[in-house]
């Protein structure tokens, strides 16, 4: 009787032991993985921007000459050791687009005036890099208007871009004659669903960022 008891107790052990082994690698399967370098350079990221500029003074006179050497490059990070250039995916249709509302905004502001709205999917480029597609290539065809548009992944997911507008008219008070050209040279580390705003006293950009796949509307 006492080795059958025995014999019992060892079974169940086993039994339990199994279980909790089983238990184990199921929670192993379904917890999620960290993104490999490869998974980042995949991922398909939706951009949408609005270029406008003011219609009147956001800042005094500056020697605007100067701005084309300047950068402003928020959460700089060190350059990857292995760099990956980003690979334009398709032109998005205006039904996508997810700032149309934002956009008459401003028209009706009198203070800001939309130039260009654009929205397209891309992979990111590797930090650093400053790899970026020209405005043309994104849809954006604007008398005086020229640059790239980058978006690149290090740690974190940053959008850039380098600017010149020749505006025929500058607002009164900037001290620019007709046809200045001002230059925007800025990064910013993005959120996925946040509106960024990139300034400059003449004209300037929001952007919004989302993954490509489970789009969802901005937050207010």
């Amino acid at each position: 009787m006492r080795t059958r008891r025995i014999g019992r107790i060892e079974v169940l052990r086993i039994r339990r032991g199994a279980l909790t082994l089983a238990l184990l690698l199921s929670a192993l399967a379904a917890a999620p993985r960290s993104a490999s370098p490869e998974d980042a350079a995949a991922a398909v990221y939706n951009v949408e921007i609005i270029v406008f500029r003011a219609t009147s003074a956001l800042g005094g006179a500056e020697d605007w000459s100067a701005e084309a050497g300047v950068r402003n490059i928020a959460g700089d990070e060190s350059a990857a050791a292995t760099s990956q250039v980003g690979r334009f995916v398709a032109t998005l249709p205006a039904a996508q687009w997810q700032l149309g509302e934002l956009d008459s905004r401003l028209r009706g502001s009198g203070i800001y005036l939309p130039v260009a709205h654009a929205a397209w999917s891309q992979t990111a480029s590797s930090w650093g890099t400053r790899a970026g597609f020209p405005l043309q290539r994104l849809g954006i065809e604007v008398p005086g208007l020229t640059g790239i548009v980058f978006l690149e992944r290090g740690q974190f997911l940053h959008l850039g871009m380098t600017l010149s507008y020749a505006i025929a008219d500058p607002p009164a008070g900037l001290g620019a004659g007709p046809g200045t050209s001002f230059t925007l040279n800025q990064s910013r580390r993005i959120r996925f669903y946040e509106r960024n705003y990139f300034d400059h006293p003449a004209f300037g950009v929001i952007a919004l960022v989302t993954p490509a796949q489970g789009a969802r509307p901005p937050g207010r």
